[in-house]
């Protein structure tokens, strides 16, 4: 069964409402300039049972490390120019390590290859200048060709219609997908129904075919 993580929380309300749903992940995004942004002084609510990601772009070790205990992450996601030799200092903290590649035109194996050793996932998003959250999808045909056995995530515009055309994929090591600015009432405050009805869809149509 596909894996959902639903990312770019911030409000603990919504955040327990999320929570209540059961996702394997929830994601919250240290990244100031998006409007997801969840502040300097942010620290996530207990969430019992469920994976905690946290989503950062270029920043230094010391302010990473830093920033995953105080909100005991479980999972680091770099969207930025992070190196190979960066993902293995923080996967010898014992964190996992998901690397980030935007999709344009086409895919850029050659680099992620050198991503293998240092990443327990990769998570692939729609090229935007923001580095996500443009709330459109890429060509997800181009993952067919996908070379690795190595686990990845689909984002970049996952919307509530999209739940039949993900499970008709068929792709090898996909692992699960990505939810973000397309079940929103407004940017950070996701649409609990919108979120339910996609979820109950996706889990019931995996599960009737197993």
């Amino acid at each position: 069964m596909l894996k959902i993580k639903v990312c770019g929380l911030r409000d603990a309300e919504n955040i327990a409402a999320v929570a209540s749903l059961l996702p394997n992940v929830m994601g919250f995004i240290f990244y100031p300039p998006t409007a997801r942004f969840v502040g300097k002084n942010f620290v996530i609510p207990d969430i019992s049972n469920i994976q905690k990601a946290g989503v950062f772009v270029n920043v230094s070790l010391k302010e990473l490390k830093e920033s995953g205990q105080r909100n005991r992450l479980d999972i680091l996601q770099l969207h930025g120019d992070e190196t190979p030799e960066y993902c293995k200092e923080l996967q010898d903290l014992s964190y996992q390590v998901w690397k980030v590649f935007a999709v344009g035109d086409a895919m850029n194996y050659k680099k992620m290859e050198r991503y293998l050793p240092y990443t327990d996932a990769f998570l692939f998003d729609s090229q935007s200048p923001a580095r996500g959250g443009s709330g459109k999808p890429f060509n997800w045909q181009l993952l067919h060709d996908y070379p690795f056995e190595h686990p990845f995530y689909l984002s970049g515009g996952v919307g509530p219609e999209d739940a039949a055309a993900i499970l008709e994929l068929h792709i090898p090591h996909l692992e699960g997908i990505d939810l973000n600015s397309q079940f929103e009432i407004s940017p950070g405050i996701k649409n609990i129904q919108t979120l339910k009805t996609f979820i109950d869809e996706l889990r019931s149509t995996s599960l009737s075919s197993q």
